[in-house]
């Protein structure tokens, strides 16, 4: 669902979109991180998570990273990714575009 973590057009964080583009059940998103022990803040229209940095998950699937570390953002997508695409916490390394 998610392949790759770009920096954002301001350059003050990185952001990954889901491929294809689709909507995100938040509720479900909302209980994998919490099985995590991933602190998340419900705002109804997005999902905000605190890895090594805040994570902004809106409705539509947009992933905001509050870094401005690429090496930081690598390392909360690869925590993330695998909680958001259904799987075990974990993940590998992200490319970047």
């Amino acid at each position: 669902m998610y392949r790759t973590l770009r920096l954002c057009s301001s350059g003050g964080g990185f952001e990954a979109l889901p491929e294809p583009p689709r909507p995100v059940d938040l509720a479900r998103i909302r209980a994998a991180l919490e099985s995590a022990h991933v602190p998340v803040l419900d705002a109804r229209v997005m999902l905000i998570a605190t890895l090594e940095v805040e994570v902004t998950i809106s409705r539509a699937g947009r992933l905001l990273f509050k870094t401005a570390d690429p090496a930081i953002a690598d390392r909360a997508f690869a925590r993330l990714r695998p909680l958001l695409e259904g799987g075990a916490p974990g993940g590998g390394p992200a490319g970047h575009d």
